[in-house]
């Protein structure tokens, strides 16, 4: 089937919109779980965002799977498969809240990640070959916005169910002997179930009703428009030095992300903020995200490339996090929240960029591109170790030289072609 026009992709586009709502909604959440978790089962920084590990590190190992799984299905079946995997997963958190069993909590968040992995391999791929390819940054803009405002609201409802009272709740159990401690803490682990069995039902619900939806099967070899004899002569994904370094530049750029809208809580909370206004901090982030998203939607391509776009975000960047590691705690933390206006692009600017020539590797490409997912869970565990060695603000310092990987590829690494 050829490739619907930039006019006529209005429905695919609301619907796949729909699910990266749905992603934005689930990703976000881990802002919150770590509080939670860290109170509920008694845990270091390090051991907390082992909740952020085990969500991301699932894409890297399900991201090769899910691109065979796509092979077989197509984009639009693989995302109901996806979305019944989530419900899987979700699912999961109910016998872990009854039992307040850490590890768990840590396999549903595995299996969530595992579905999000057939999600993102086809939702980010279709809706960059769905239209033109210089537009294909603005398109992700939008799917952003849906996705950050969904982030943006997720962590305060999940806080309004199982940590509205939190400051108050940590206070009581002071003086608690061991068997009201764990009681008191059992009572908070199950504030949770029914947060997700709702979240069950409404996946697997969007799961059946996204397999009936109108949704055009966009086949890779008819919609690349830019593959030629160069592909057909090459063997391996390997080969394409600005789809591997481009894999490389997400890596750092998704552990920044997740640093910046997963930690900000549990640091605003280190610097004496209360809980009841901590809790915040990561819907901070995110709408500084969807301005970044809505000033890409009027700026690319019109006014700024892709490129552009990605060097004044690495550059933001840089400048950000020097704020976040050297100032005073509010200006810190207000830095810390704006990197959500630096990050808005990267993610829809590295994709097209990346994926640019690979004709009937795109599959597999896209693969590649989201096992880089796996940086949200590598870099803040390197973030927890450090802030538990030194300090959480000390700790920042790992985003800077992440930025300047970013500012390689959209300088550079994004034009090569061959690795000679």
């Amino acid at each position: 089937m050829s490739k619907p026009n930039e006019k006529g992709n209005l429905m695919p586009m609301l619907i796949i919109g729909t699910l990266f709502f749905i992603f934005g909604f689930v990703t976000w959440l881990n802002g919150i779980l770590i509080p939670y978790f860290k109170i509920s089962c008694e845990l270091t920084d390090f051991e907390a965002t082992l909740v952020a590990f085990a969500f991301y590190i699932s894409y890297t190992v399900m991201a090769l799977p899910a691109s065979w799984v796509l092979k077989k299905t197509g984009f639009h079946r693989g995302m109901t498969v996806g979305l019944l995997v989530m419900a899987v997963g979700t699912l999961l958190f109910v016998p872990a809240a009854l039992t307040r069993t850490y590890w768990v909590f840590l396999s549903g968040l595995f299996v969530m990640g595992a579905g999000l992995a057939v999600l993102q391999t086809a939702a980010n791929p279709y809706i960059t070959i769905i239209g033109p390819r210089e537009s294909a940054a603005r398109r992700i803009s939008i799917m952003g916005i849906c996705n950050k405002v969904a982030g943006a609201l997720a962590p305060l409802l999940l806080a309004y169910y199982i940590l509205n009272d939190g400051d108050e709740f940590v206070k009581s159990l002071e003086g608690l002997d061991a068997v009201a401690r764990s009681a008191a803490l059992d009572t908070l682990a199950h504030r949770a179930i029914n947060p997700y069995l709702v979240m069950t039902a409404i996946l697997a619900l969007l799961g059946i009703a996204i397999r009936y939806a109108p949704l055009p099967d966009v086949e890779t070899e008819d919609v690349d428009e830019v593959a030629n004899g160069d592909v057909d002569k090459k063997s391996s994904i390997f080969q394409f030095p600005q789809l591997i370094l481009g894999a490389v530049a997400l890596f750092f750029y998704v552990g920044v992300e997740v640093i910046a809208g997963d930690t900000i809580i549990r640091y605003g909370i280190s610097q004496g903020f209360a809980i009841s206004v901590a809790k915040a901090f990561t819907s901070y982030t995110l709408v500084a995200m969807i301005v970044g998203y809505l000033a890409g939607i009027v700026l690319i391509p019109k006014v700024i490339s892709q490129r552009v776009a990605l060097i004044a975000s690495a550059v933001l960047g840089i400048v950000l996090s020097l704020f976040v590691v050297a100032g005073g705690s509010v200006n810190s933390i207000m830095a810390l929240a704006l990197l959500g206006l630096a990050n808005a692009l990267v993610w829809p600017a590295i994709w097209p960029l990346a994926i640019h020539g690979l004709g009937s590797f795109i599959k597999t490409g896209s693969a590649i591109l989201i096992m880089a997912i796996a940086g949200g869970a590598i870099l803040p565990l390197v973030w927890g170790y450090l802030s538990d060695v030194y300090s959480p603000q000390v700790a920042y310092s790992i985003l800077i030289p992440s930025y300047f990987v970013i500012l390689f590829y959209a300088i550079k690494g994004y034009k090569l072609r061959s690795w000679r």
